[in-house]
């Protein structure tokens, strides 16, 4: 059964009736995705085998973000983030793509790099020319690490190497480049790093110390476009202005920073809801975000022929469906059910239209009415929260705070003490 991710009034249920129709949306029972209930979770001992030293769990919230169509698939997508307006942004964002065919995305493949750092090589360049001619010899050692992923089709596909003049002397480093197929990766080329590290040492006649993939993940792009309609934009000017602040993005250091970061507060919600490693994605996109000698924007906005809004993204994305915490983690299995990816390539394409449309819904609340007004409206249901305002209070609190533009604790209590105040016979 194709999933629906036009979900008419989410927003207005409870958390309950969400996941029962978050579930009827993607096809799926509803006991397939309970462990995004808190009950049914990861446990205290789970977690003890996951890291060390375990004292206890700290929950995140999960939202669905709706509306999406990707490659022509509509998916509902997990979102782990604790910041307001995030999955109501993506969504937005998303709905204003659909009409124009969603996101469209694109792969440059699979492949992660490990590297080898060889140290007081006499002659550098001689060096770096025997560890070519031993290439094959190398490929076939390191592929030997990993039979299953080979049998898989992946495996070392290439080997590279390169002279670094660094002011500890001149070093020869040593690239594998590793298809990882569905596996994020990090596992499988340091394996082979460190296996193959003593025969460089052999033939550079010298010694080995790094052996450790690199989270640039520039040979791992995802690639992703969508259109999203002027109309529902906010006409033509809306449009110019975000074309506008996306060029300001692109050119200046400062702007890019805040600019991907809210790229990255749609990547990084799917990534830690899937159970992926959020820091390695975040250190690939900013390396990314620099690769031309200046930290820059990571995405562009054009104005296309019809007067529509272009966006476009591209961004090193290592993620992947086996092993790790997507394995141990019973969340994050059912986030993946909830997806219905079968491969890491589709996942890396979920996240990354992700990361368009928040950036995308930043840009045009930035452009058209300033990013206080629809983020503090959502954030006032936090302050009213932590006022100390039940389920049943804070909605009114929420409303009168932003009703009166003073959305601070303090004055969440002054309301709440006033609400209480009322009910209270005389």
């Amino acid at each position: 059964m194709p999933i629906n991710s036009r979900i008419r009034g989410l927003r207005d249920r409870t958390p309950d009736e969400r996941l029962g129709l978050v579930a009827e949306g993607a096809g799926l029972d509803v006991d397939a995705l309970s462990a995004l209930r808190t009950e049914s979770g990861l446990t205290l001992d789970q977690a003890n085998h996951m890291i060390e030293n375990v004292v206890g769990l700290m929950s995140i919230p999960v939202g669905v973000a709706a509306n999406f169509t990707i490659d022509g698939v509509d998916r509902l997508i997990p979102m782990a983030t604790e910041e307001p307006s995030v999955v109501a942004a993506a969504s937005n964002a998303a709905r204003m793509a659909r009409g124009h065919g969603g996101f469209r995305t694109s792969s440059s493949g699979d492949i992660m790099i490990a590297q080898i750092q060889v140290l007081d090589a006499v002659d550098p360049f001689a060096t770096r020319l025997r560890l070519l001619e031993a290439s094959d010899e190398l490929r076939a050692l390191a592929n030997e690490q990993d039979p299953m992923l080979v049998s898989l089709g992946g495996g070392v596909l290439d080997v590279s190497v390169r002279v670094l003049p660094t002011r500890a002397g001149t070093q020869v480093i040593v690239h594998l480049h590793v298809d990882v197929r569905d596996a994020m990766g990090a596992n499988a080329v340091n394996t082979m790093a460190e296996a193959i590290a003593p025969r460089i040492a052999e033939i550079a006649q010298t010694r080995t110390l790094l052996r450790i993939l690199t989270n640039k993940a520039e040979l791992r792009l995802t690639r992703t476009r969508g259109v999203f309609d002027a109309e529902l934009l906010g006409g033509a000017q809306v449009v110019d202005d975000i074309v506008a602040a996306s060029a300001f993005a692109e050119a200046d250091p400062y702007r890019a920073a805040t600019h991907n970061k809210g790229i990255m507060n749609g990547i990084t919600a799917v990534v830690l809801a899937t159970g992926n490693d959020t820091r390695a994605v975040e250190a690939g996109c900013h390396s990314h975000a620099g690769r031309n000698g200046q930290y820059s924007a990571l995405s562009q906005f054009e104005k296309d022929v019809d007067g529509n809004l272009v966006g476009s993204l591209e961004v090193p994305l290592a993620v992947g469906l086996v092993g790790g915490a997507t394995r141990a983690h019973p969340t994050a299995q059912a986030a993946i059910r909830l997806l219905g990816v079968d491969t890491a390539r589709e996942l890396a394409a979920v996240i990354a239209a992700v990361g368009l449309a928040q950036n995308l819904a930043a840009c045009r609340a930035l452009a058209a009415e300033g990013i206080q007004r629809g983020h503090m409206t959502l954030h006032a249901r936090t302050v009213a929260a932590s006022a100390g305002a039940t389920v049943d209070e804070i909605g009114a609190v929420a409303a009168r705070i932003v009703a009166d533009r003073r959305i601070r604790v303090e004055y969440a209590r002054e309301v709440l003490s006033e609400l209480r105040g009322k009910r209270t016979p005389a």
